[in-house]
């Protein structure tokens, strides 16, 4: 199959404006997030709503396409850039522009989802680990997952599921394995069309998780697992703790 990585990237942001551009110990953040993709996907797309951005991709040598500004998501921003990208592949896989330190086998297990014809969508998960503690998971900016035997997701939510009856909170993560979703995504590009016409379903709008119009429209997510954590950067004091990583 042919893939190609397509790392949505606004501009806009309230509480870190223009951070794609932000510098990372003389790389912008968004250069090393193409850098990282780049080690697994030989065709790699920036999609902006902002030429800036555009001119910095560019200017270290990659590639980006300009996007409209009203998108709702990255998924509809990565639809729009395959669509004006005029080259044709089975599966884009869609990379938070906010990931620098996303790692080349994360990419590769989301590929790996792909060995079955079926699959239709794709994410990644990760197990809440019990040395991580309690407040980890009740961390509502930390979307839970619940996947059935077939490895697809059942429900995303941001409150935890499931709920252990007759066991104290402290007590949760020795009961049972929860999964975190990392939110790192690929398509099958008839279904990436398909999904990106689709209203704002009732449980999407309520969690605020877009995955959630897919499941609700009966669409199959497979899941893929990995032991990494991904930090996403949010804020500049997110900023200042990857900088911190790169011993910096």
């Amino acid at each position: 199959m042919k893939f190609v990585g397509i790392i949505p990237a606004r501009y806009s942001s309230s509480r870190f404006p223009g951070k794609p551009l932000a510098d990372m110990a003389g790389k912008t953040m968004i250069q090393r997030v193409y850098e990282q993709v780049k080690l697994v996907l030989d065709d790699v797309w920036v999609a902006t709503d902002d030429v800036r951005i555009l001119d910095a991709v560019e200017a270290f040598g990659g590639k980006a396409v300009m996007t409209s500004a009203d998108h709702r998501s990255g998924t509809d921003r990565c639809k729009e850039a395959y669509e004006k990208i005029e080259k044709t592949f089975d599966v884009v896989i869609n990379v938070q522009g906010d990931e620098p330190f996303i790692q080349p086998r994360q990419i590769e297990e989301l590929k790996s989802c792909f060995n079955s014809k079926d699959v239709e969508l794709a994410t990644l998960v990760k197990p809440f680990r019990k040395k991580d503690g309690f407040d980890v998971l009740f961390n509502n900016n930390s979307p839970k997952v619940v996947i059935n035997k077939k490895d697809e997701a059942i429900y995303f939510s941001r409150s935890i599921i499931p709920y252990i009856r007759d066991a104290k909170h402290t007590e949760w993560l020795d009961k049972h394995t929860f999964y975190k979703h990392i939110g790192m995504y690929a398509y099958r590009v008839d279904i990436l069309k398909e999904i990106t016409l689709l209203p704002q379903s009732s449980l999407e709008l309520a969690e605020s998780l877009e995955q959630l119009r897919w499941i609700e429209n009966g669409y199959k997510i497979k899941v893929g697992y990995t032991d990494l954590e991904t930090i996403g950067i949010d804020t500049p004091e997110d900023m200042e703790k990857a900088l911190k990583m790169l011993n910096i």
